[in-house]
């Protein structure tokens, strides 16, 4: 997988899980947000790291 595709960030790694709906929501007291939502997958990178990020943040990584 390709992790923030197209951009100075991108990374390859594999997705580790994937937390669909447990994802949770973001949490918000008194107009303010205190928490954004999880995020849906755990990718563990090539370089040993480890990044959650939704579907818009991930690509397959293009066959030859």
């Amino acid at each position: 997988m390709l992790v923030y595709p197209g951009t100075d960030h991108e990374k390859h790694g594999v997705v580790v899980e994937d937390f669909a709906d447990t994802a949770g929501k973001a949490v918000e007291i008194g107009g303010h947000t205190i928490v954004e939502a999880a995020r849906r997958w755990a990718v563990a990178l090539d370089d040993g790291g480890l990044v959650f990020v939704d579907d818009d943040s991930l690509a397959a990584e293009p066959t030859s």
